[in-house]
């Protein structure tokens, strides 16, 4: 545990030192940011620690939330194309729907960096900033291996088990999704793990625009129709690659009798203030953490090389194919929270005040 809050600790210290060296590098460079929504507490997030951090480098800042709307999406970033803004960072809604605005960019001479999405099919993408998604997906499913102890189960003694993945449109899902399953289908495969709805297609699982309603739906759905309950079908844990997906589930667990005595395990990502909440009233199991404070700091590293004609830090050039080739990219580390460690994770590192748990 002291290594995890060391690692967020020394991320944190090596952002302050960059921005505070900086000040001047970019006085009169503009650069637009463009995140999917406001409705998210995730995107909130990262789009105040990237305008802090960019700002306090020097440089001016558009920053734009599109509402999950992508017609908006590409109209802000259709503005900050024709505003001269120098480097664009995006966070795509769907990664399939840019490639026609930034056509237009890369036209221009403006380099992009998609942040934490992938934007597919167009090679006006220069640089790819995100955290190890594929890890994150193994991590979840190795927390699900021992937290149910698979390893020591037979087909005899399986667990029940549902799938909730995120958007469609999301290139990360291929990843979070696939990591995650990677780790789980051999326990699948075997019956240990038993999926008595049958849905572990990674189609069958996604979450239109990562929605909690809709997965709130679906999940009621499933206890329906397979009269899951605390007196009804054992139900032993549900995967979830986000937080915003878990607390669909968790609420449609509560409202079929669950509790923190007898509630499945329920997985996440992000460590949104509502998941935490519920790890710690024992409603969530784990959620996976991704300081945005690093992957804001690591852009902006990468802007202020792109504006200095120099090459950004990548320590991925294998991974993240596109469809017009691989993207350059930086990888940063995720780790997972519980209740047993988020005072340390979440509290100790700043990223939380104790009071915003309560």
């Amino acid at each position: 545990m002291k290594k995890i809050v060391s690692i967020v600790m020394a991320a944190l210290l090596a952002a302050s030192v960059f921005a505070g060296g900086n000040k001047d590098s970019g006085s009169s460079v503009k650069v637009g940011v463009s995140m999917p929504t406001k409705d998210l507490q995730r995107w909130n997030q990262d789009g105040a620690n990237m305008k802090e951090q960019l700002e306090k480098a020097g440089y001016k800042v558009d920053l734009q939330y599109a509402g999950n709307d992508i017609p908006t999406q590409v109209s802000h970033i259709e503005n900050m194309i024709t505003g001269n803004c120098k480097v664009l960072v995006i966070a795509a809604i769907d990664g399939f729907s840019l490639k026609n605005c930034l056509d237009s960019a890369k036209s221009k001479g403006i380099k992009v960096i998609a942040y934490d999405r992938l934007i597919m099919n167009t090679d006006a993408v220069s640089y790819y900033a995100t955290f190890d998604n594929y890890k994150v997906g193994t991590i979840q499913g190795n927390y699900l291996v021992e937290a149910l102890g698979l390893k020591s189960r037979s087909k005899s003694n399986p667990v029940n088990m549902e799938f909730f993945t995120g958007d469609p449109g999301d290139n990360n899902i291929n990843f979070f999704f696939g990591g995650a399953m990677d780790i789980l289908k051999p326990y699948l495969d075997s019956g240990v793990i038993v999926c008595p709805s049958g849905q572990t297609a990674k189609a069958q699982a996604a979450t239109l625009n990562w929605s909690t309603e809709e997965a709130q739906k679906r999940m009621e759905n499933l206890v329906t129709s397979n009269k899951y309950g605390p007196k009804g079908t054992k139900l032993d844990a549900v995967y979830c690659s986000n937080d915003s997906t878990a607390q669909g589930v968790t609420n449609a667990l509560k409202g079929a009798g669950y509790t923190a005595a007898n509630f499945p395990v329920v997985t996440g990502q992000d460590c949104d203030i509502t998941s935490v909440k519920n790890m710690i009233a024992g409603t969530q199991a784990m959620s996976i953490f991704k300081d945005t404070r690093t992957l804001a700091a690591k852009v902006v590293e990468m802007v202020d090389a792109l504006c200095k004609g120099a090459n950004p830090p990548v320590n991925d050039t294998k991974t993240y194919d596109n469809g017009t080739g691989v993207i350059p990219s930086y990888l940063c580390e995720p780790v997972f929270g519980t209740k047993d460690n988020y005072k340390s994770l979440l509290i100790d590192s700043g990223y939380y005040k104790e009071s915003e748990l309560k």
